[in-house]
């Protein structure tokens, strides 16, 4: 007879459950095709020449490709920061019901949606051929309250950081609004309806919920900038790829300084990656039974569910 304490919840037994898929002799031939295949990559990474990892090791840590590194990392960090800010922003301008706001906001969008990243990027580093002195003041009718030339405020940092986060924006701005419209609109009228503004309602009650589906894709912009900043090589900007294109140039060891180059960005991308399931696994206690599993957990998990299978062959070798 079954009692309470007997009783688990559901998710744990639901975890426990496993369905053993009957295995078929297409799947050996297509295992074994695939590690040959594997097997042949790396084979050539460790016996062509041509790809001199010994320069790799020795300019991996070079000044030079830090210093790059640590420039990827700046624009990539304030880049997403602001991104962030305008598109949270704009978002809330969307769905404003003010026309002029929701008007001004989707024309945002639509502009640096529809250019290419790289144009815009040009063209804030040549903004001082279009305004050669930046103006600030009251449009048609008031006084200049400052004024300064633009070559010496659009600094080639300036027109990246500018490029980079007005870009994110837009696509920032989509995604936090997607977020938004996942929130059921009974939420903001029970909140308004217990005496809520409807601003602390968004920041307290709808963005919470919001986070769930706006940190995913989020996660994926900030990789996505990390690597769009090698876009800024075209102005100058000494970033990760800037250096080592500045090193090649001058010992003429073009695969090696590449090579170098993508190593650093698997390890920033990597290290993001896991920031990202971290923060994904914190926003899903809201809307799962259990959170998912952290790596740790799925490898003590793995050797739990191998060392059963061993003692049960070791109790029937011995029954035998």
């Amino acid at each position: 007879m079954s009692t309470v304490n007997d009783a688990r919840p559901a998710t744990e037994a639901s975890d426990d459950i496993r369905v053993a898929h009957r295995a078929h002799w297409g799947w050996w031939i297509l295992s074994v095709l695939v590690l040959l295949f594997a097997g042949g990559i790396v084979q050539m990474l460790f016996t062509n020449p041509n790809l001199q990892w010994d320069v790799v090791a020795g300019w991996f840590f070079s000044q030079s490709i830090v210093f790059g590194l640590l420039r990827t990392l700046e624009l990539t960090v304030l880049s997403m920061l602001f991104g962030i800010l305008l598109g949270m922003l704009t978002a809330v301008m969307r769905l404003s019901p003010i026309r002029i706001l929701s008007t001004v906001a989707w024309f945002y969008t639509w502009f640096f949606r529809g250019t290419p990243l790289l144009v815009q990027l040009i063209f804030w580093y040549n903004l001082a051929a279009l305004f050669p002195t930046i103006d600030v003041g009251i449009p048609f009718i008031g006084p200049t309250i400052w004024a300064g030339n633009a070559n010496q405020i659009v600094t080639p940092f300036m027109a990246a950081l500018l490029g980079l986060a007005l870009n994110e924006g837009a696509y920032m701005s989509e995604i936090v609004r997607g977020g938004i419209l996942s929130v059921d609109q009974g939420q903001l009228e029970a909140s308004v309806a217990l005496g809520m503004r409807t601003s602390r309602a968004l920041r307290r009650v709808i963005l919470p919920q919001a986070m769930r589906v706006i940190v995913p894709p989020t996660g994926n912009q900030v990789i996505g900038m990390l690597k769009s900043t090698s876009l800024v090589s075209v102005t100058s900007m000494p970033e990760l790829l800037y250096s080592a294109q500045l090193v090649y140039n001058r010992t003429f060891q073009t695969i090696p300084l590449l090579i170098v180059a993508s190593i650093w960005y698997l390890i920033v991308t990597s290290v993001l990656s896991i920031i990202q399931y971290y923060i994904e696994r914190h926003y899903a206690k809201g809307g799962r039974r259990a959170l998912p599993p952290t790596p740790w957990e799925k490898l003590k998990r793995t050797i739990a569910g191998i060392v059963p299978v061993q003692t049960k062959s070791a109790t029937a070798a011995r029954r035998a």
